[in-house]
């Protein structure tokens, strides 16, 4: 809900909102599939809206678009293919091409909307956009990951809005059996888990789901995410066998500048509060 000098947006799963004082809208478009909005922001830089749900603002996109990148990407022992499903606004793409042995990163989002307003009001975003590695395809990534060939990708980024319209398709047993088979044997998957805080039957859920289709090995990692209900976030990282190897002596020699992630940063997220320790199921 909007008003002359505020956007706020009431989540009800945590019975809380989340609101924005902005300056003007600047943009909107109906898309095939839904709404996107753009406000300007007195605080946050501009704000992207979908069906009025805030996805990001300039200031704080960081924290999401690092964590689902790096920490998996620093997880696998040699990511060289990855596919991203969603990630419209490309700023989880741009971090994963700052690591200079993934040779190929396609990024999957049905409405092509999305990237196109992230081009004009989140250009810092698309800046990899034409890195020869990168694909961007717009298409159903349901329908994509089903027929990637069989232990073709070493990485699977799921960077999805959430589990609801679009999106719903992409946290159930049979698009993460899909995922299973399009991995290598070592392959990772990793996807947005929504509040660790008020969401933990959401995230057991999922780790249900994902536990249907074979993945045995799972670690959520949480961080702070301002403009998402809570404040507070998640990513879950997946494999078929094994524990997660984090490469902390790479990490801690990356070659590119982060605003959030750090090898200390990782390894403390990857320690959970004992209250999200118990909550879920291992």
């Amino acid at each position: 809900m909007t008003d002359t000098n505020w956007h706020y947006e009431p989540f009800e799963p945590t019975g809380s909102a989340i609101g924005f004082r902005i300056t003007r809208k600047l943009d909107e478009v109906q898309s095939p599939f839904q709404k996107i909005e753009i406000f300007e922001s007195t605080d946050w830089g501009n704000l992207m809206l979908i069906d009025g749900a805030m996805m990001l603002t300039t200031d704080d996109n960081f924290f999401y678009h690092e964590m689902i990148a790096h920490p998996v990407l620093f997880t696998h022992r040699d990511p060289r293919r990855v596919v991203i499903i969603g990630g419209g606004d490309c700023g989880t793409l741009r971090e994963v091409l700052k690591h200079t042995g993934v040779e190929k990163a396609t990024q999957c989002d049905i409405d092509e909307q999305v990237t196109r307003m992230a081009e004009k009001y989140f250009p810092e975003l698309c800046e990899s956009n034409n890195d020869p590695r990168a694909e961007l395809l717009f298409d159903d990534g349901l329908a994509y990951v089903k027929n990637l060939p069989a232990g073709s990708v070493d990485v699977i980024i799921v960077d999805s809005t959430d589990p609801i319209g679009p999106a719903e398709g992409l946290f159930n047993a049979e698009f993460f059996a899909d995922c299973n088979r399009a991995l290598k044997d070592d392959g990772l998957l990793v996807q947005q888990s929504e509040s660790p805080l008020k969401l933990l039957g959401l995230i057991n859920q999922m780790r249900d789901e994902m536990r249907k289709a074979g993945f045995t090995t799972f670690q959520t990692l949480p961080f702070p995410q301002p403009c998402y209900p809570t404040g507070w976030w998640s990513v879950t990282l997946a494999r078929k066998a094994g524990g997660f190897d984090f490469r902390e002596a790479d990490s801690a020699a990356k070659s590119f500048e982060t605003k959030y992630y750090t090898t200390d940063i990782h390894r403390g997220a990857a320690s959970l509060p004992p209250f999200v320790k118990a909550a879920l199921k291992d």
